[in-house]
């Protein structure tokens, strides 16, 4: 199935398309399909960005369309950064100014003062308004001092409680690795993207079953009329089987 990633972050462009490859999504960007369109993220929630974004996109592309809004949550600070997460010391994309800035607003309290959460909404459109929205999340806490090089934003600051283990599924995080000095992998199966893109999966099936054309309708954009599952050991669940036209 061909889909748009409405975003126009390349880190998380390569997170989707690294997990969803995998299960026979074809994802291009908005860069790919030559559409510089930013629409405004003035929600309240990650849910009501992400569709804002979802729908905006898939009205240019034309193409069923997954958009994401994501950030951080810490408790303490009654939810910030929020929705606002990317753009917390002002400038949207300075990942430096901004962990500086979470930095100084925890500054002295304990580790169990600095809990927070990684939050993913994910909402998939498609062209003639039906869409879906899922959430995933990440839960964990910030350390003082920024730790690794494989991820973005707040990932060198932000513990998860889980990892990913090399016979699949998940257990604690013993070793306190940052999600930014974690491999891949071991990311991909707690992260709240991941999260979020698992919890896609399971429902999509039954979503473009619904969705449908009528007869004599358009048809969706790169949907297979016959969706199968197959059984995937290594993960031990269900994975829908897709075809990529």
């Amino acid at each position: 199935m061909i889909i748009c990633a409405a975003t126009g972050n390349a880190a998380k462009l390569r997170e989707i398309r690294r997990i969803l490859a995998p299960r026979g999504f074809e994802v291009k960007s908005q860069k790919d399909l030559g559409i510089s369109l930013e629409p405004e993220e003035n929600g309240s929630t990650f849910r009501e960005n992400a569709r804002i974004k979802a729908q905006a996109i898939c009205l240019a592309s034309g193409l069923p369309t997954l958009a994401d809004d994501s950030g951080l949550s810490v408790d303490i600070l009654n939810g910030e950064p929020g929705v606002y997460s990317a753009r917390y010391a002002g400038t949207h994309g300075d990942d430096e100014a901004n962990n500086k800035k979470l930095l100084e607003n925890l500054k002295g309290l304990s580790e169990e003062q600095r809990r927070a959460k990684f939050v993913c909404a994910l909402c998939f459109y498609l062209p003639g308004g039906a869409h879906m929205t899922v959430e995933g999340e990440c839960a964990g806490h910030i350390i003082e001092t920024a730790r690794g090089g494989n991820g973005f934003g707040y990932d060198p600051l932000f513990v998860a409680d889980r990892i990913g283990l090399a016979g699949g599924g998940e257990g604690p995080n013993t070793q306190g690795l940052t999600t930014s000095e974690m491999e891949d992998w071991q990311k991909d199966a707690i992260s709240h993207r991941g999260k979020a893109l698992a919890m896609l999966e399971e429902k999509l099936a039954a979503f473009l079953e619904e969705n449908q054309p009528a007869a004599g309708g358009l048809p969706i954009t790169g949907v297979e009329k016959t969706l199968a599952f197959e059984r995937n050991h290594k993960d031990d669940g269900d994975k829908l089987k897709r075809s990529l036209r």
